[in-house]
């Protein structure tokens, strides 16, 4: 069996690593930037953080910010036009997955103008170029975007999650700067940070895992398990801010080569059809379907036990796993994640049209244990 592993060019961690953005352009030969955010980021300051940045080298931009928190086919069209009349030679990503989702869906779209319909793009998408280049600050510890092969879009005529999965969509450059997620709110924090520990351990437990994958997801959960109460509870402290920054990234790299689960296949249409923030669709599904797919991943989960410190020795396989799906709600219920779909305003009426994308999406495949689509139904009654 041949394994591949794909990963940015080029990645820079740290308080202040926004300041590196000039050398990299210059080295990079780069002309002018379409910078693609959120208009709560232009507003809060944070975009500012970086277009200074870009000012102060004198390095020409326009900005595309009309990005939405699930970002849809209407976002990518308009911003392939941004880039066009902005006669950008490059797209800087500057947000949380939404934006640099949306970056990729402009930068494939630009260089393959045959996938101009962009739901073309939808699964894994024979395009023969690259992106226009991106270099990809994060404003969230959670996506893992910057480092990742995959983006999602939704499209908005079949109220659908399109999970796109393409080699040529990395970003070029991933620039992961803690202080750019300094005034991210308590539970975008929790819930980006939750986004992440579900990409660790269903990366982890996926068919496609293999050895180097799991080196770098069981260092992820430790590390979330770690830094996320601490940037949930003080958000300014540069440990918990970092410490995230870095441990949503090294998840990322791991699960884009080997894919997710039914976690994020169920956690998909919640966005689609309810529009709840991702990383809380993630987090509240999370310790149930860690209870569903146990008995398929019990070595696996092991290890997660001692990732959260929570293994004893003499402990059975079946006691460590339960241990750690204990461990893991708790610290979903200790940053505020909600515990019940009818929290978010979904209800028992709700949820034939939420299985029926569920089984049918690209991430459900990779689950461990083999699932039915009457096992989402049941997976999502657990938690109404």
């Amino acid at each position: 069996m041949v394994n591949r592993f794909i990963l940015n060019e080029v990645s820079y961690f740290g308080p202040g690593a926004r300041k590196e953005l000039p050398g990299v352009v210059a080295r990079l030969g780069y002309k002018k930037a379409l910078v693609v955010t959120d208009k709560g980021l232009m507003k809060f300051g944070v975009a500012k953080q970086v277009t200074d940045v870009l000012d102060e080298a004198n390095i020409p931009y326009e900005i595309y910010d009309e990005v939405k928190p699930n970002p849809t086919v209407t976002n990518v069209k308009n911003g392939v036009k941004a880039l066009k009349d902005a006669q950008a030679d490059f797209i800087v990503a500057l947000g949380g997955g939404s934006s640099m989702d949306t970056a990729k869906g402009i930068g494939i779209v630009s260089n393959n103008p045959e996938f101009a319909d962009v739901v073309s793009l939808e699964g894994v998408a024979d395009t023969k170029k690259k992106t226009v280049p991106i270099i990809a600050l994060p404003t969230t510890a959670g996506t893992a975007a910057e480092t990742t092969i995959n983006y999602v879009i939704i499209d908005e005529s079949k109220q659908k999650k399109m999970v796109c999965v393409d080699p040529n969509d990395i970003p070029a450059v991933a620039i992961v700067d803690a202080e750019l997620m300094y005034s991210l709110p308590k539970s975008l924090t929790a819930a980006t940070g939750m986004d992440a520990m579900t990409h660790a351990i269903e990366g982890l437990i996926t068919k496609a895992a293999w050895e180097l994958s799991d080196m770098f997801e069981i260092k992820a959960i430790e590390m979330i398990h770690r830094y996320l109460p601490i940037a949930v509870d003080e958000p300014t402290n540069p440990i918990g801010r970092d410490g995230m920054a870095v441990a949503q990234y090294v998840a990322g790299m791991a699960f884009s080569n080997v894919g997710l689960g039914v976690d994020h296949g169920m956690a998909h249409p919640m966005s689609a059809l309810h529009d709840v923030p991702h990383g809380v669709a993630c987090a509240i599904l999370l310790p149930t379907v860690m209870r569903f797919n146990a008995p398929a991943a019990l070595d696996k989960y092991v290890e997660i036990a001692k990732a959260v410190g929570v293994y004893k020795e003499g402990m059975s396989k079946e006691e460590a796993a339960e241990a750690a799906c204990n461990e893991i709600e708790a610290l979903s219920r200790r940053v505020g994640i909600p515990q019940h779909l009818s929290d978010l305003g979904i209800y028992e009426k709700d949820i034939d049209a939420l299985a029926d994308q569920a089984i049918a999406d690209v991430c459900t495949p990779g689950n461990p244990r083999e699932v039915t689509r009457d096992d989402i139904v049941q997976l999502y009654r657990q938690i109404l």
